[in-house]
């Protein structure tokens, strides 16, 4: 029987790609806001404008799930309405050609999102780890798909995986994985047995981030409670800045700057804030209502901050004045490239290439991928490739890849 999902790839012919292309790979990105972790793409030779075609799409299943890439290979999941399972999916990242498929029990959790997969794969070695919003922890091989182990974090550590589910994905952290499930928790990638542990500082949507404050190497996680700062090592508690919002929602990731920490919240509830560590704890060094970020939260370029507000793109300094906005894109998303721009997916589904500059909004083209459903995933930029997807399962890889002639 044909798969409803598998056989929908549809791979455009390399006669559709103008010029010969210079590169004939793509850069991996292990994790959740590429390889520095920073919502920052470290690809700079890339052309604004695409391809007319895309040079690949395929259906990869319902949910929100990002992409991760690894020696070639293209790793997501999505949740098969036929079969009630969700899948983890690996297609070659320059054909969509599938290289393998595994697939789980699962539930559509429809609730006020459509329903679907939300953590993002993430590979090291040759392995990949993937996380349920049910509380499963996966580790796959990568080159073939086959389980190597898995761990059930509800069932044995009575995680609770709240109305919508986990949507917290996994860092990437040495030889270990970092998850925020409530508490959070340090595991082996080897076998999956647990490092330390945390006490439950309540329900988790952010990604944990690793970085240094005060000249130490901390651990900084977004939860419930508000933003709490850890001891990579040993899990202990070094403080926490109690930032409660509207329904226990803190689901954008953190972003340390130059020892500070930005952290903003959406519901037009808490707004935004720069914390300084300087003095040990935690101090606001401001606060602001000028960017309220539902979901993925902003990128760092040039000692600015570029990220919605709500339905409005915007522009801040790291003091937290507003430089330009930009309406029009509804809830989308946004990354940033090394070479100062900014890709872009709008809530309903066009691809914008801008400029990541302060002295205002500058569009260098405008593309519509999608038809339907909604686009609150962020863009992925490797290789000159830009990988994105809607809530539908449609995922395509667009070519912004420099041709020689």
């Amino acid at each position: 029987m044909t798969h409803p999902v598998r056989h929908l790839v549809a791979v455009v012919a390399g006669a559709l790609i103008l010029g010969p292309i210079a590169t004939a790979q793509v850069d991996d990105w292990p994790q959740w806001r590429g390889p520095n972790r920073d919502g920052v793409a470290p690809c700079t030779a890339w052309s604004a404008e695409g391809a007319e075609t895309p040079l690949w799409r395929t259906n990869v299943g319902l949910g929100y799930s990002n992409v991760c890439l690894r020696g070639g290979r293209l790793i997501t999941h999505g949740f098969d309405v036929a079969s009630k399972r969700d899948v983890i999916v690996c297609p070659d990242a320059l054909t969509g050609a599938e290289q393998w498929r595994h697939a789980y029990p699962s539930k559509i959790n429809d609730t006020m999102h459509g329903g679907g997969t939300l953590t993002t794969p993430v590979a090291a070695g040759d392995r990949v780890f993937v996380l349920s919003r049910l509380g499963a922890l996966r580790c796959l091989d990568l080159a073939s798909g086959t389980v190597i182990w898995t761990r059930d974090l509800a069932a044995d550590k009575g995680v609770d995986v709240g109305s919508f589910g986990l949507p917290a994905t996994p860092l990437l952290l040495g030889e270990d994985l970092v998850i925020n499930v409530g508490r959070t928790m340090r595991l082996d990638q080897a076998t999956g047995t647990t490092r330390w542990e945390t006490k439950d500082y309540g329900y988790s949507y952010s990604v944990p981030v690793h970085g240094l404050i005060n000249d130490r190497p901390t651990l900084v996680v977004f939860n419930a409670a508000g933003l709490v700062t850890l001891n990579p090592a040993t899990g202990d508690e070094l403080s926490l800045f109690e930032w409660t919002s509207r329904f226990n929602v803190n689901a954008a990731t953190p972003l340390i700057v130059d020892g500070r920490v930005f952290i903003s919240t959406g519901y037009n509830d808490k707004g935004c804030a720069m914390l300084d560590y300087s003095s040990g704890a935690p101090t606001v060094a401001w606060k602001s209502m000028v960017i309220s970020s539902k979901m993925t939260g902003c990128v760092l370029f040039e000692n600015h901050l570029y990220g919605f507000d709500d339905e409005i793109l915007r522009c801040i300094d790291l003091e937290g004045t507003r430089r330009w906005q930009q309406r029009g894109l509804g809830n989308g998303a946004v990354l940033a490239s090394a070479d100062g721009r900014l890709v872009v997916l709008s809530e309903e589904g066009e691809l914008v290439i801008a400029r990541a500059q302060p002295d205002g909004w500058e569009e260098l083209s405008r593309t519509t991928l999608f038809e339907g459903g909604k686009c609150w995933t962020t863009p992925v930029l490797s290789g000159g490739l830009i990988f994105c997807r809607n809530s539908l399962g449609e995922l395509v890889c667009v070519d912004h890849r420099v041709s020689d002639g």
